[in-house]
């Protein structure tokens, strides 16, 4: 049996596969060459990659071939992707490093981030469309999930309380949740949903994977609240201090380190509770001891 290292591997060497399969430059769009590099200069710049592999890892849990689930893994890469790019644009967060590399902007300029990320919030809905492994119905409730975990009820929306929040000074834990769970967690918990879907699930073990997957989300955000006042940039990839820096209320703010670290071990045990659902599946059981105890 594959050590949970290995097949961690064998997920991100599939995703990074796929990525550069959809988003290649054919001989149609030589015009649009410095979109593309542009596009995949911020998708193969790194990361954890753990969006497509919970979409890989809740269908392999539930018995399926977790590359039949290629297309959405690889659309949720690019949607979140795509929110890195804009949020570091200088309207929003001003960020100039991105994964340890200058940002998007600051490598393509501040015009062709943003088509970049716009090309990138589109193509996953054209690469889950014509994906020839999936039904129609899977695909049609795939699309509907994503586009709902993106838009206005979903990580955009989040955004916009992020931005909000930046302005006020009564932000308390409750709100904090609710933007998290916008913002970080209904990609994570999409995520998971796409992976039962491909697996063929039925809607049960759909919603426990979102509750699951919300959960991580939280405690995923608390955890970098964390990493932004005891980790470094090298580490990180990015600037640390940021938060403060933009007036940010997070759970360190409102707690301390040691209170939010508490905070964070608490709702990871909610979402290993909710594991339970599914066999307490080794692979995701240690995937998520892992994004607690993560140092980046």
């Amino acid at each position: 049996m594959n050590s949970f290292k290995d097949k961690f591997s064998e997920y991100i060497s599939f995703t990074e596969e796929n990525l550069k399969r959809y988003n290649s430059t054919l001989p149609s769009m030589e015009a649009q060459k410095n979109l593309i590099d542009a596009m995949n200069y911020s998708l193969e710049a790194g990361g954890k990659r753990i969006r497509p592999v919970l979409v890989y890892a809740f269908c392999s849990a539930l018995s399926g071939d977790y590359r039949i689930a290629a297309a959405p893994a690889a659309a949720i890469e690019m949607i979140h992707t795509f929110s890195l790019i804009h949020d570091d644009l200088p309207a929003m967060d001003n960020d100039d490093f991105r994964r340890g590399k200058p940002s998007c902007h600051k490598a393509f300029g501040e015009a062709m981030a943003i088509l970049a990320g716009d090309a990138l919030s589109v193509l996953p809905f054209e690469i889950i469309s014509n994906d020839n492994d999936l039904s129609d119905a899977q695909k049609i409730k795939i699309i509907s999930y994503l586009a709902k975990a993106v838009g206005r009820e979903g990580m955009i929306g989040g955004q916009v309380i992020d931005m909000e929040n930046e302005t006020r000074n009564d932000v308390d834990e409750a709100n904090l949740r609710n933007m998290y769970r916008h913002k970080t967690g209904q990609l994570i918990a999409v995520s998971c949903m796409m992976g039962c879907i491909c697996a063929g699930a039925d809607e049960a073990k759909i919603q426990a994977a979102a509750e699951y997957g919300f959960r991580l989300g939280l405690a995923f955000q608390i955890v970098d609240d964390i990493l932004d006042v005891t980790s470094t940039t090298e580490e990180l990839g990015k600037p640390v201090g940021s938060d403060e820096e933009e007036n940010k209320t997070t759970f360190v703010t409102l707690y301390g380190v040691e209170k939010a670290q508490e905070k964070a071990n608490a709702v990871t045990d909610e979402a290993l509770a909710h594991l339970e659902k599914f066999g307490n599946d080794s692979f995701l059981v240690e995937l998520t001891e892992m994004l607690l105890k993560r140092k980046n």
